[in-house]
């Protein structure tokens, strides 16, 4: 089987909208997931989802809350990606922005779900005491991961609006990964890398890094490839534009992407 990409749409905006606003819910959960389940468990070993880590810790090294650090950064990634592809689009700019102001959003809400905030509804995930309740803390962060992956795959085949760092890493998976997830991904990594080497040199201290991060740094990338495949299979990549290397239709291979 395998995966093409297209510059035009095969399926309707009323449809594109419903699978942008699944995604976008799947996606802020996942996130949340892994850093309440990282920061129950004491000693934390845990981690993040590696964009998720590096960005709440440059966010607490300059004193932003989650909303403030997720958002800036993320415009801070529009700009690369507009050098990446070689010029400068409005339409993608603002794509961007659009999808960060409720992704940031989502993303302080369901960090207050899963701390108690909102007690009346949900009393918040309690700290782990014993092997089971941290055993369940380490699925659920890997889950976490799962789902961060498969709203990726989603939103990045919609194409409606993309998260900066996807769209980076659709950039780099189809202009100069040949279609690999997996190297996409890797590549990706590089600007929170680099955000993380800024947050440590300040604060002197990692958080949320930890074993999560590792299974997102290594297995990431390969679960999209898998929910291309498999998650609404009949679901192709939508409208793709990486730059003037980009064609009409790209054959895509995913069972190399995992």
């Amino acid at each position: 089987m395998k995966q093409t990409h297209q510059s035009g749409r095969s399926i309707s905006m009323v449809s594109a909208i419903g699978f942008f606003v699944l995604s976008l819910v799947i996606n802020a959960a996942g996130n949340v997931l892994t850093l309440v389940t990282s920061a129950k468990i004491h000693p934390s070993f845990m981690g993040s989802a590696y964009w998720t880590a590096a960005e709440v810790n440059l966010g607490n090294a300059i004193h932003w809350n989650l909303f403030w650090a997720f958002l800036i950064f993320g415009m801070l990634t529009t700009v690369l990606n507009a050098i990446l592809v070689g010029k400068w689009e409005w339409r993608r700019a603002l794509g961007n922005l659009i999808f960060m102001v409720p992704f940031s959003a989502l993303i302080q809400v369901f960090a207050d779900f899963f701390n108690g905030v909102y007690a009346n509804i949900f009393t918040g995930l309690p700290t782990a005491h014993g092997i089971g309740m941290t055993s369940l803390y380490v699925i659920l962060n890997f889950l976490g991961v799962v789902l961060i992956a498969i709203a990726i795959s989603l939103y990045q085949r919609v194409n409606l609006v993309l998260h900066p760092a996807d769209d980076l890493m659709q950039i780099l998976r189809f202009k100069y990964c040949h279609g690999n997830a997996n190297v996409a991904m890797w590549a990706s990594y590089i600007p929170p890398t680099l955000m993380a080497i800024i947050a440590f040199a300040i604060t002197r201290q990692f958080t949320n890094f930890g074993l999560g991060t590792l299974f997102a740094f290594l297995f990431q990338g390969g679960i999209t490839g898998l929910a291309d495949r498999y998650v609404f299979p009949h679901l192709k990549h939508q409208a793709v534009d990486v730059g003037t290397e980009t064609t009409t239709t790209t054959p895509v291979t995913p069972a190399h992407q995992g």
